[in-house]
């Protein structure tokens, strides 16, 4: 779930971050969160992209649907399955940055969409980045 910014030899450590409501949130990272949306056909093109920026992790969720710019998509449709796969990740604003320099020439053709927003990553036993 975290992209990898293989350049950087900075360490990062956990800080206390004010959360969106105000609170501080103790051993949290501000990190930016990707949700990007394709045809689900199109997921291994998709992940090829993001090894190819750095991703060390992250995670795809297959057979969904929803209303957007390519109509209704129902991957419980009786004629039609239609399907989208969503991927779900999280990494730093230079990382990120990159991420949508090799995502965005692609998108159009992926169909889909790509959110970014910001996230914080509550330090855990073991982190992925």
């Amino acid at each position: 779930m975290v992209l990898d910014d293989s350049d950087s030899k900075e360490q990062i450590s956990p800080t206390n971050i004010q959360s969106f409501s105000g609170e501080v949130m103790n051993n949290s990272i501000a990190m930016k969160r990707f949700e990007i949306v394709v045809d689900e056909e199109k997921l291994n093109e998709l992940i090829a992209l993001l090894g190819e920026a750095g991703v060390r992790g992250y995670t795809f969720i297959k057979n969904t649907g929803g209303l957007g710019s390519r109509g209704e998509r129902r991957p419980d449709g009786l004629f039609l399955q239609e399907e989208n796969a969503m991927v779900i990740l999280a990494c730093q604003q230079e990382q990120a940055q990159k991420l949508v320099a090799v995502l965005r020439p692609k998108l159009k053709e992926f169909g889909g969409m790509c959110l970014i927003s910001d996230c914080l990553w509550v330090e855990g036993p073991a982190v992925s980045y």
